[in-house]
């Protein structure tokens, strides 16, 4: 039997990582999926990030502990922020929001990066769109094609000529409905994720913020019904 190529897969537990996971994993490749505790407001999103490197027969799961939240900046790490809610969509899409987590995926990508050239895995797949987003410039394209440049430069794996890293970034030019679609047409379960960034104690999304916003507006143009609950008002 060949072996499968290894491709390290940032995984958060949204819709638009476990996606990514599910067209990493339907590419043949062997996935280690790699997930943070840093400090966020509630773990919700990370057990839905293990019950989607289950789902996508992950080869290992594992869970990164750092605490960007000493650091400050955010509505998702630091309590004494609101997150914002029920914004339309000219405000979600123009200027940085309150939840922008400081330069948070150039973090990820480096211990994607650092995990990558220990396993010998060429492959590093992120969730990021540049469309169907909410201002983080961490986001874009030209983000992704700086970094990638930067992780040949960085690694030894590289330097020495064993291969070169690919940031693979499929859903960058995608809107959120065509993601939704596209999971569905390889069969992901979008019932195992998480999207919201201020759920309650029971875990049930808030259905206001950016993020519940964006997700909602997705599965109506993708004409399906979006599989998790929501909290009531």
């Amino acid at each position: 039997m060949q072996e499968k190529n290894k491709a390290v897969v940032l995984l958060s537990g949204g819709l638009d990582s476990g996606t990514t996971a599910q067209i990493a994993s339907s590419e043949g490749l062997e996935i280690y999926a790699m997930s943070f505790s840093y400090g966020q407001r509630h773990t919700v999103e990370l057990q839905a990030a293990r019950k989607i490197a289950e789902f996508c027969e992950a080869e290992e799961h594992r869970i990164i502990d750092i605490d960007l939240g000493k650091l400050g900046g955010s509505a998702l790490t630091d309590n004494s922020i609101d997150v914002p809610k029920d914004r339309s969509e000219s405000e979600i899409s123009s200027g940085v929001p309150a939840t922008y987590v400081p330069v948070r995926n150039l973090v990820f990508l480096s211990y994607a990066l650092a995990w990558a050239e220990v396993l010998g895995a060429y492959d590093i797949f992120i969730g990021v769109n540049s469309l169907d987003y909410s201002g983080y410039p961490d986001c874009r394209p030209e983000f992704i094609e700086s970094f990638e440049k930067t992780a040949n430069l960085a690694s030894a794996a590289s330097a020495e000529g064993k291969g070169r890293f690919k940031i693979n970034a499929p859903l960058m030019h995608k809107t959120k409905a065509e993601i939704i679609l596209e999971g569905t047409r390889l069969g992901f379960d979008y019932s195992l994720t998480h999207s919201c960034y201020d759920p309650d104690e029971n875990g049930l999304a808030c259905g206001k913020c950016d993020s519940c916003l964006l997700r909602l507006k997705g599965f109506k143009e993708a004409g399906l019904t979006d599989p998790i609950k929501y909290q009531r008002y």
